[in-house]
């Protein structure tokens, strides 16, 4: 696997790519992530390709305080070959040369793969709640 930042015509892979994955819903509108994470850190919106056919995303955030990872995802053809993880060391690599103390990341309940997933490659869920506000519907 080959990791460079998205480019705009990657935008029709990443969706399809999120969708194979599980990733959408139908109150965030994909179109509209990708434009604002491409508005904050453009450059830490990696994608992963093989014989130049993008199979994987991870966009990764640093707010000074956290490092934050959404949208790891890797194509259902390419999974249980390491690319995910090394997705992740990525993006370890790339928070920690800023500073960053500390990874934070959210998984739902119900993906139990997932969960198993972060575990095996070093995170441990935190004793928290995690609560949101949604200030700009994307109807």
């Amino acid at each position: 696997m080959q990791i460079r930042p998205f480019e705009d015509s990657d935008a029709p892979a990443i969706i399809v790519l999120w969708e194979s994955a599980g990733l959408t819903r139908s109150w965030n509108d994909p179109h509209k992530d990708i434009e604002r994470k491409r508005s904050v850190q453009p450059e830490w919106f990696l994608v992963g390709t093989q014989d130049d056919t993008l199979m994987a995303s991870i966009m990764i955030g640093y707010d000074g305080h956290r490092g934050w990872i959404n949208y790891l995802a890797v194509a259902p053809a390419h999974r249980k070959k390491g690319h995910a993880r090394t997705l992740m060391r990525e993006a370890e690599r790339l928070l920690e040369a800023v500073g960053c103390p500390k990874i934070n990341l959210q998984i739902r309940t119900s993906n139990a793969q997932v969960i198993e997933f972060y575990k095996a490659v070093g995170y441990a869920q935190d004793d928290v709640v995690s609560f949101g506000r949604r200030l700009i519907p994307d109807e």
